[in-house]
């Protein structure tokens, strides 16, 4: 399996971006096309986020909010919790981290 990258978040957990998963998302047909030219922000959300919280929605999801100053808006990477602990999933950029 080929990665995009692996890293380790804030708390010491292990997560990976594959080339499958990243062309998921960021296919034409996909919901979020354009986070193609956010791969580095994903990162520095993982690494630094502002602030962790667990998906109200599903046990084994973690949400990752990181605060885009040039944009004003939250960026937030959702991040499935597998034995793997892999990143299978984002979400759009937000305006409000309240909506979640």
């Amino acid at each position: 399996m080929n990665y995009i990258f692996e890293i380790k978040d804030k708390t010491g957990r292990k997560i990976r971006l594959t080339e499958k998963q990243w062309n998921h998302i960021t296919s034409p047909s996909s919901l979020h096309p354009y986070m193609t030219n956010y791969l580095e922000e994903v990162k520095q959300t993982l690494e630094k986020p502002n602030m962790i919280v667990p998906n109200k929605y599903d046990d084994t999801k973690v949400n990752y909010y990181r605060f885009l100053k040039d944009r004003r808006q939250y960026l937030l990477v959702a991040v499935g919790l597998s034995n793997l602990r892999e990143l299978w999933r984002f979400s759009p950029l937000l305006s409000n981290v309240g909506s979640f």
